[in-house]
Order: C-alpha cells, then structure tokens, then sequence
C-alpha cells in the first residue's frame, strides 16, 4: 500500500511519527524538505525553573568520593518536586551508573566531569537491556533512564566513562584494546555465544542473565522505552560499548554534543526500535560508526517488530569512523524515513560516508534514505556502500531476504572517494532498487562503481573521476 508521508504528517501527526509495531509495508517520501516537518513534530522536554545541586546531597567533586548515592538522591527530589535540573557543579565527581527519572535534567556547568567508577560491582544490580540489538540483563548502562518521561541531560560538562585498556575494553577480545591471552572476553562460549543462542530460542528476557561473572560490556547512555529526551551540549570520552543509544524511545533530540571515544564498539550514537530522531550540530569522532541507526538483531527484531524510522542528522561532522551514517546491521525491524543534511564527513580514518549493512539472518528492509548537501573531503572506501552479504561472526546466510529501496543522494562533493565511488552488493533474488545520484561530484577513487545484483542507479548531473555518468 503506498502512502503519502505529506498527507500522513498533517493529518496523523505524532500517532504516525511515534508509532510502534509497523509491518514493513511501502511508505513513498518525495525528498528531504520533508525533514523540516518532521523536526516541528518532534517534542523537545521543558523543565521547571528549579535547580538541585548533587553538592547539597553531599557530593564532593575531588575525583576520590565515590558519589552514587548523592546523585541518586539529587535526582529523586527532583523528580518528586515536579522537576527541574539537577546540577554538577565544577570539579570531577566520581559515581556509579546514574538513573534519571522523568522530568529531571541532569545538568553539567563548564567545568564539571562525571567520572564512571572502574568497580564492576557498582553497576549491579541487573536491569533490562540490550546488546548488539538483542536484549538481556546486564550491567547497568552509566546513565540509563527506564519508561521515563522528559529526560535531559545537558551542559558544557563532560561525561568520562573511563573506558580504556585497564577497564571494560579488554573485553572485547582485541589486543590493541588490552586483552592478553588468557584473560576472559565476551567470545568465550557463556558469552556473546550464549546470548546468540537465547536469541535464537527466543527465551524470556527475564531469564537472559549476564552482569557478573559474564564479560558483556554496558552501553554509556540509554534512555529505554522513554519518551522526550535531549541530550545537549556534553562532551563524551571513553566509553564502554556504544556511547548513545535510544532504545525503544521516541521524540529525542541530540545537540550539539561532541563524542570524542576510539574503544571498540564505541559508536557515536545508535537509535534502535526507535522514532522522531533529530540529531544535529554535533561531532563524532569514534572507534566505530559515527551513526548507526539500528532495530535489532535476527529473532529479536522480528519479535519486536519496531522500525526505526522518521530520523534527521544535520549539520553535523563526522571524522573518524567505520562509517558516517550507517544503517544496520543489526536492522531486523527494518529502518524507513531517513534524512541527512548539511554535514561534513573528513578523515583518513573513516571508511564510508553512507553505508547500509545487512545480510539474510538479520533481514530486514531499508527505505525512503535522503542524503543531502554533504561534503566528504576523503573516506577510505566507498561514499555509498550497501551490502547485503555483511559478514564478521561466522555464517550469516538464512532465510529473511533484506529489502533495499528509494536511497537518494544529491548535492554531494567528495574530494577524495577512496576505493570506491559507489559499492553495492544486493541479492539476485531481492535486488537493491531506486538509487538515485543526483548533482553529484566524486572525485579520486580507484573504482568508480561496482554494482551487483541492483537495478541500474539512476544519475542525473553526476560525475565520477571526471567522468559523466
């Protein structure tokens, strides 16, 4: 059934917007303008004009008190006064995980650090959460919001995970991060292998359990089936696992914050089973993708069923990285409705600009993608790469063909295109359809295209190395 998203924004508004279990039915978008009204429906959270500061809970910015309670206290005073700000005044409080509650904005004047404890057992007890798009009980992510409602956090304050080669990123299994044979890592069969297999027997969340004893790492800020969120202005280091994750939540706003993070998974910001995204004026420079918009992996996608979908990034710039905007390749749900804008991606280090990844165990479809007015200075790889072959953990064939259609790029310079101006791989039996180049400059690739199993790209004032196309 083909809908028009104009006539789906005025007269559904926020109940299209926001809304959770979709079939991937088709959905026609016409172009990027249709992000402007996208944003205006987006609900941004207000707060009253009450400040609590963490210090009047008896927390002390010396980098030694360990200041989990205070905050925690701070915090639910707000919340129980109707809401406001919670302030972290100048200096470097050291804490376990932060959990917000609704109407509260977490607050860092200039000045101000939050410094995550390298104990382990300050993250238990367990909570719901997810990892690599497939959900479970683990370690407390460092800041973390459950079924809340208008949740901030923002200020010229930094948020440091202490992530690093003493803590959490040996983990990953990777000496360049630490880890030395011998030492335990999330391969280890009780591990991500055990997760895998609870995904694939869809067992009950409740009865997926990690944290101590398992080597799972924790996603840095998550905010989980919650409604009306900013993050605004913070600077983030170090983090765990992914840095900024959405998961189940709808109307959130990222601006301008800087993610400043090169451990492994270190992810910019990765909306999952999520809705109304608008992330702008922002900086990533990461260890992975600088975005990756993502609606879980395999079994759980597809009993959870939630697109992510209705997603404006602009105005931002992305330096190092696996990849610029990325979709998957944990996308089982599907991904609809994406606009990119007026953004910068520059590196050496930074494979692609626009990648989509999936393959037949994840699935999944990819539609209405509008890439618009990006300059890339130089990406390592391709500016435009989708792979439906995506392979890193062993077999990845199955059953569940990935649909990939209506993905438009126009007004895009890139000065020096790596391996590949454009890279597709789709599927014989489900080929890619309706790419679009338009106004389009691609110069130094060793490759200008290499196209299988696509219909034909469609090009209109197109170069590539000088080439019409």
């Amino acid at each position: 059934m083909k809908m028009n998203f104009n006539l789906l924004l005025v007269g559904l508004g926020i109940a299209f917007l926001t809304s959770c279990k979709q079939e991937a039915e088709t959905v026609e978008v016409q172009g990027i303008d249709q992000a402007d009204a996208l944003i205006k429906s987006i609900v941004v959270p207000q707060f009253p004009d009450k400040n609590f500061s963490v210090d009047d809970y008896g927390a002390k910015g010396d980098t030694i008190t360990l200041n989990t309670d205070a905050f925690k206290e701070a915090i639910k005073a707000c919340n129980v006064a109707g809401g406001g700000r919670v302030l972290v005044p100048k200096g470097v409080y050291l804490t376990g995980p932060v959990h917000l509650l609704s109407n509260v904005n977490l607050h860092l004047e200039e000045g101000a650090e939050i410094r995550f404890t390298k104990d382990k057992q300050a993250y238990l007890p367990l909570v719901h959460t997810s990892y690599e798009g497939v959900e479970l009980m683990n370690y407390s992510p460092l800041i973390y919001a459950y079924k809340q409602k208008n949740i901030a956090i923002t200020g010229k304050g930094t948020l440091n995970g202490q992530g690093g080669t003493d803590n959490w990123w040996p983990w990953c299994g990777k000496d360049t991060y630490g880890y030395q044979e011998g030492m335990p890592k999330q391969g280890d069969s009780l591990n991500l292998p055990r997760l895998r297999r609870l995904n694939e027997q869809q067992a009950p969340v409740s009865e997926r359990i990690f944290g101590e004893g398992y080597y799972l790492r924790p996603t840095f800020v998550e905010p989980f089936e919650c409604e009306n969120i900013l993050i605004q202005g913070i600077t983030i280091t170090n983090a765990p696992f992914w840095v900024i994750h959405p998961l189940k939540s709808a109307n959130i706003t990222v601006d301008g914050v800087t993610v400043k993070s090169h451990g492994p998974n270190n992810d910019g910001c990765d909306p999952e089973y999520s809705s109304n995204v608008h992330i702008k004026n922002c900086l990533f420079d990461t260890g992975d993708d600088c975005i990756a918009i993502k609606s879980g992996r395999n079994n759980d996608g597809r009993r959870v069923n939630m697109p992510s979908e209705n997603i404006v990034v602009e105005n931002c710039e992305m330096k190092d990285g696996h990849g610029g905007v990325v979709m998957g390749s944990e996308i089982s749900a599907g991904v609809r409705n994406v606009f990119v804008r007026d953004c910068k991606m520059d590196s050496p280090n930074l494979d692609r600009a626009i990648r989509i990844k999936t393959n037949t165990l994840r699935g999944g479809f990819v539609e209405n993608v509008f890439v618009d007015n990006i300059y890339v200075g130089e990406v390592k790889e391709a500016v435009l790469r989708i792979n439906t072959y995506y392979d890193i953990h062993g077999n990845q064939e199955g059953d569940f063909l990935p649909t990939i259609r209506n993905i438009h790029l126009s007004n895009v310079k890139v000065v020096k295109g790596g391996k590949y101006g454009i890279l597709i791989k789709g599927r014989e039996e489900l080929p890619v359809k309706d790419v679009y180049f338009t106004n389009v400059t691609i110069d130094g690739v060793q490759t200008p295209l290499s196209v299988e199993n696509s219909e034909p790209v469609n090009f209109t004032n197109t170069t590539i190395n000088g080439k019409a196309y």
